[in-house]
């Protein structure tokens, strides 16, 4: 036996070898393909020697890669500074059980948070029909016509709403109203949104709503408010629809169980947040917002939508309807930029409505509402005065000093509503119990003497609903089977795994997609966002309770600037779209304190991402869209002509880089220097970071502003298309203009931009997971992820090149962490698209690249680092034996219309059919290579069809008749 020193077994226990993909061995058979006898040399070759980094990546602390073990220690370390009390605070979030099947075996499943967004239906109809639970859950509870399929959090849901409202309405006013019980976090968000978009938002007080007579489009309540109190707004929504003018309505699930819908009292869109429908509160996130409004305004509804249509043979199949309300199809003419939606907590949230189904909503709602007028009615007995004189789980308690009231509640493990030093707020949700209602009486109690007086049973005996009678809930909601059969955990734990099995995600399979790196979600990254210290924390908890939180956050920040190279880091945006917006808005802000606030031009490269002229859009700049030449690079000469046409309005430019073609291009330093030179910004889009981690950092190279996507390059979950962290990094002149959020009171800087999320820190809880990948990678560890998957993209294009063109590269053919590969020429002989081709890849059982984008006719592949050249060599494989069955279409051997690629994917039942008239074979259609008889997926639907659907368009649980 060798003998090994401590030092080399200790360093089996390494991190980096479990998170790359191909062994060293591999890793040298890839390059002895490619030509190159080392991966520096090929980095070398790929990576422009002008902007790549002078020195190695320094993480100070985390410079050197931790164990799993020790990792988890560290952070757990700081995760043991968090206090974690019971919060009874309020504000838009709840305590809530979340039910331990749905824990397990969806927020803890990688079945489901591994997946992709489900643009390809045929092997997403698991997600598909878990997303529709939620539609159909919302449009039931809100009363209203129709809901997307998720929206970031309630806050720019309301800002979405507004937006919805002044594009359907007919009043030609710029004035909106937000009634002052609105939550304030939502209110900032408002007023940031609007002022790009010179919308004027003024306060009202309720009761003054019916007597309004100034002109606007459009009034925003909530219901219950932020003090507790449930309004009748029937009559003033009358008299404003009268007015011309339209409603929102913010409003809380739980509390619709048991109260008249919006949408039975007129609202024309209705929204919230599902979090207490079983997600943890995550100190913000991330949650589930919703958006419901009217069936006629469908067609203008921003975000996603899923509905029904029917597959090649016939049947119901799910799929994403009217997808050309996408921004990335609209571009500058969209409406909005939400891209990703926060599909993994509406699955959570709609399988909680699945699971209790409508009595048990009822059960825990009235059971919330019970206890609060019994703690209204001991507080009163007690001698408070309450604020709020209805209520559905929230009262506002006046009292002489509301500093040693949080003391007391502190002391005895709970947070109560810092209001002001005269009113504290008090809201109950599902996980209060009858020893919580005696503790509060006792925390309110020690001020008058007799806190311990109070009989529990015999205020109860005593005490009748607190809200009006008029706005009890009379109509029936979830009434559809899936909402009434699986209440018994065996039914809801086989409902769940039928689902995932429908689906393809990490765990199964490579998703080749380009753009948006697919790449290992560890199990150890993923585990600390179960932590109740991570998990079980309100925003607004005091900030002595929230300490671990906060420096684990000033850790990654520290992290994310030494890889991008600039000087400071928001964490806010809770999506990569957010991003782009916060950074343009920091942008403007910039431009305006130089007195330079008329700086509005943006320029584009046509190869950009969707997002990035919907986002210049929204927030008023004009978008000038600049050539890229025949190589998919940059037009220097045309951005240079557009750069000086425009140069006194110059704002900036919006690059992306590597660039969406999926390359390095020369030029990148010399544009920054052309926008530079005439007063503009450079906005690289760090959609394609993980082509430059350890090699090259956009703050060094030129950038000024830039969003990373947490969940591309440090491996948050995409969750079947959310949910998502889109930082921005800013250079040190731009640093003062990160966003606050005010209203919580949370100020980076006074010269910041206003909230564009409705928590201070986006979605808190899953930042724990880039954490510990950068510190169990540690800076070698990055550095080298970034060069294999640099490696397997050009492995891939090498291996490919001989049966697909690849469409743009660098010199010697060289492509960065993606590639673009050409299936025009072969439509054009064939008939057969790339659609074709990525529904024949689901018969291999692999998810397709990304079809059409950036280029019509073309798919784009991006391997990641965290492929096996194993798996990578199956989908080459996969590749070669498509290309096969196109040449015999070609030839003639198999019919244009009548081959295993125009009839992908094929499902079981087809392929088992006693009527198989194809001039193809069965085997070959459901096992075209031979690995597939040990290990086949089956695709549960056949083609979806896109055009029914779109004309039939469906958008909730399949109707009742389909069960009977």
């Amino acid at each position: 036996m060798t003998r090994s020193s401590l030092t080399q077994l200790e360093a089996r226990d390494s991190f980096i070898p479990r998170h790359i993909g191909p062994s060293e061995s591999e890793q040298a058979a890839m390059l002895s393909t490619l030509g190159y006898a080392t991966r520096a040399a090929l980095i070398d070759a790929v990576v422009p020697a002008n902007i790549r980094r002078k020195d190695k990546l320094d993480l100070g602390q985390f410079a050197e890669p931790r164990t799993e073990e020790e990792a988890l220690a560290l952070l757990k370390s700081l995760a043991s500074k968090n206090k974690v009390l019971k919060s009874l605070i309020g504000q838009g979030y709840y305590g809530t059980h979340t039910p331990k099947v749905i824990l397990r075996n969806i927020f803890e499943n990688p079945a489901w948070y591994t997946a992709y967004t489900p643009y390809q239906p045929e092997i997403s109809q698991g997600r598909l029909e878990a997303i529709l639970n939620f539609q159909q859950a919302i449009t039931d509870l809100t009363g209203m016509g129709i809901a997307n399929s998720s929206m970031l959090d309630e806050g720019t849901a309301a800002a979405e709403a507004m937006t919805l409202i002044q594009r359907v309405g007919k009043s030609a006013s710029k004035v909106f109203y937000v009634a002052d019980d609105v939550l304030p976090q939502t209110r900032e968000i408002i007023e940031t949104r609007a002022e790009p978009i010179g919308v004027e938002v003024r306060t009202i007080a309720p009761a003054d709503i019916e007597k309004l007579e100034e002109t606007c489009f459009g009034v925003l309540l909530q219901y219950p408010g932020v003090d507790g109190e449930v309004r009748d707004y029937r009559a003033a929504v009358e008299h404003l629809h009268a007015a011309g003018a339209m409603v929102i309505v913010a409003a809380d699930l739980l509390a619709l169980t048991v109260l008249t819908p919006p949408g039975e009292w007129g609202a024309d869109v209705v929204v919230g947040n599902s979090q207490r429908f079983g997600v943890p509160l995550g100190f913000g996130g991330p949650h589930a917002g919703y958006l419901a409004t009217r069936d006629e305004f469908k067609r203008s509804m921003s975000g996603r939508l899923v509905g029904v249509t029917i597959d090649a043979q016939g049947n119901p199949a799910y799929r994403l309807a009217l997808q050309t309300r996408e921004q990335h199809i609209r571009r500058e003419k969209a409406t909005s930029n939400i891209c990703t939606a926060q599909v993994l907590l509406a699955v959570m949230a709609g399988m909680y409505a699945v699971y209790h189904g409508p009595q048990g909503l009822a059960r825990i709602a009235r059971r919330v509402h019970r206890q609060t007028t019994i703690l209204a009615a001991g507080l009163q007995q007690l001698g408070f005065e309450l604020a709020n004189k209805t209520f559905f789980d929230t009262v506002t308690v006046r009292v002489q000093d509301a500093n040693a009231i949080h003391q007391q509640a502190n002391a005895r493990g709970l947070n109560l509503r810092q209001i002001d030093a005269a009113t504290v707020g008090v809201s109950l949700d599902e996980t209060v119990t009858r020893d919580d209602l005696a503790n509060l009486f006792a925390v309110f109690g020690n001020g008058s003497g007799n806190g311990n007086s109070v009989d529990l049973d015999q205020l109860d005996a005593g005490v009748a609903d607190a809200f009006p009678a008029a706005l009890a809930r009379t109509s029936a909601y979830l009434t559809h089977p899936t909402f009434n059969r699986y209440h018994a955990e065996h039914e809801m734990l086989r409902y769940l795994r039928a689902l995932a099995d429908k689906d393809l995600a990490l765990d199964r399979t490579m998703i080749p997609l380009g753009s948006c790196t697919m790449k290992l979600n560890a199990t150890a990254e993923m585990v600390p966002v179960t932590w109740p210290e991570f998990s079980n924390v309100h925003p607004l908890a005091p900030n002595e309770q929230t300490i671990g939180y906060r420096e684990m956050i000033a850790q990654l920040e520290a992290m994310l600037c030494a890889a991008t190279g600039y000087a400071a880091i928001s964490l806010q945006p809770n999506a990569g779209s957010q991003g782009e917006y916060a950074g343009l808005l920091v942008i403007q802000k910039y431009h305006e304190s130089r007195g330079e606030g008329h700086r509005n031009v943006c320029l584009i490269p046509s190869s950009a991402h969707g997002t990035n002229p919907a986002s210049a859009s929204m927030v008023g700049m004009k978008v000038v869209v600049t050539a890229c030449d025949d190589n998919g690079n940059v037009d220097l000469a045309d951005l240079k002509a557009k750069a000086e046409q425009y140069s006194k309005d110059l704002a900036c430019v919006m690059v992306t880089y590597p660039s969406t073609h999926g390359v390095f291009e020369e030029g990148i330093k010399e544009l920054c220097e052309i926008v530079h030179l005439h007063g503009g910004q450079v906005y690289v889009d760090g959609a394609n970071m993980n082509a430059l981690v350890g090699l090259a950092a956009p703050g060094a190279f030129g950038g000024d502003v830039s969003h990373l996507n947490l969940h591309k390059t440090f491996c948050i979950p995409h969750g079947g298309g959310g949910p998502g962290v889109g930082p921005i990094g800013v250079g040190a002149h731009l640093a003062k203009f990160l966003p606050n959020q005010l209203s919580t009171g949370y100020v980076r800087d006074e010269n910041g931009i206003g909230a564009v999320s409705a928590a201070a820190f986006g979605s808190a809880s899953i930042l724990p997971i880039s954490w510990m990948y950068i510190a169990m990678m540690g800076a070698e560890g990055l550095t080298s992820a970034t060069e294999v998957a640099i490696l397997n993209a050009n492995y891939i294009a090498r291996r490919l090149a001989p049966h697909y063109p690849v469409l743009y590269a660098g010199h010697d053919g060289l492509v960065a962490h993606e590639c673009i590969i050409d299936l025009r020429p072969l439509q054009d002989k064939t008939g057969i698209s790339n659609e074709d081709v990525a529904k024949r890849l689901m018969d291999f059982g692999f998810h397709a690249p990304t079809m059409s984008f950036p280029v019509p006719g073309t798919l784009m592949i991006e391997p990641t680092e965290s492929e096996s050249k194993a798996e990578i060599d199956r989908f080459i494989e996969a590749m070669i034996t498509i290309h096969a069955e196109i040449v015999k279409v070609e030839r003639g051997e198999y019919d244009r219309m009548d081959n295993p690629l125009k009839g992908a994917p094929h499902t079981a039942e087809v392929v088992t059919s006693d009527d198989w008239q194809h001039g193809y074979t069965r085997e070959v259609a459901a096992f075209p290579v031979a690995g597939l008889r040990k290990k086949k997926y089956w695709p549960p639907v056949g083609r979806a069809d896109n055009v029914y659907g779109d004309r039939n368009l469906f958008c909730g649980c399949a109707p009742i008749s389909d069960y009977e």
